[in-house]
């Protein structure tokens, strides 16, 4: 078969079905695994597909955005796994700007109450659990965005000015190490991009499944923030440490 009609091939069965395995291409193209790797690697190359750990998943439109309810049912042992590494690296007396997003959420429930801080958050969502644990709380104002639960636009990007962090932690949908953090609404990406430049200390909170995408709007290159992940191969790793540090926890 040739490479072209195998690329082809490779394409149609990521349009089915958004992951296959090497043992699928293998099975449908009656070729090798070596070749099929070697295809997978051109692929990602043209933008055409994402490898992942056994396979290929197919790359998300720049301006696909699950809403908060579908997000918070995906990938939920590795957001978990992720959020308790992250709380553990808060300090007592750290003032801390909080995104809105699933994974930023989990991280509330792991935070020590007996932590003096200050949390910082444009999350309504984060409010309650956060009120909770009796943790002194301010709530950029501004739109309020459904989908998400995200405070955005001018009024919300002018209230953050007023604060300076520590440590912030944000959400994104894609991370990707030429074309840096990604997420599919402007005005969103505004409000992440300030945060960055606010804090101290930047952690980007995203599974496994953020690596390697690419959303609409750009928040700022991987440099501006650690990573912190989860089961990803040594390769891709080795990609990513050339610019940021990125932690790998196990989920």
């Amino acid at each position: 078969m040739l490479t072209a009609e195998r690329h082809r091939m490779i394409v149609e069965l990521l349009k089915k079905k958004d992951i296959v395995s090497i043992q699928e291409l293998v099975d449908e193209t009656k070729t090798s695994e070596s070749t099929i790797r070697r295809d997978l690697v051109q692929l990602e190359e043209k933008k055409a597909l994402k490898r992942v750990h056994g396979g290929a998943s197919r790359i998300q439109k720049k301006l696909d955005e699950p809403n908060i309810l579908e997000k918070s049912a995906k990938n939920l042992s590795a957001k978990k796994a992720i959020a308790k590494y992250s709380a553990s690296l808060i300090e007592n007396g750290d003032c801390i700007y909080l995104d809105a997003g699933t994974s930023t959420l989990q991280l509330i429930q792991y935070l020590d109450s007996a932590l003096e801080i200050v949390v910082v958050t444009n999350g309504v969502t984060n409010i309650e659990p956060l009120l909770s644990k009796g943790i002194r709380t301010y709530v950029v104002g501004g739109f309020l965005k459904a989908s998400t639960n995200a405070m955005i636009g001018k009024d919300a990007l002018a209230s953050i000015q007023s604060y300076r962090f520590d440590k912030c932690f944000l959400g994104v949908n894609g991370i990707h190490p030429s074309l840096g953090f990604t997420t599919p609404d402007p005005e969103e990406a505004a409000m992440k991009k300030k945060a960055l430049e606010l804090s101290k200390e930047s952690y980007v909170l995203a599974d496994r499944s953020k690596i390697g995408e690419i959303a609409f709007s750009e928040i700022a290159d991987i440099s501006k923030a650690s990573i912190i992940t989860n089961d990803i191969d040594e390769e891709t790793q080795d990609l990513y440490k050339e610019k940021t540090i990125i932690k790998v926890v196990t989920s």
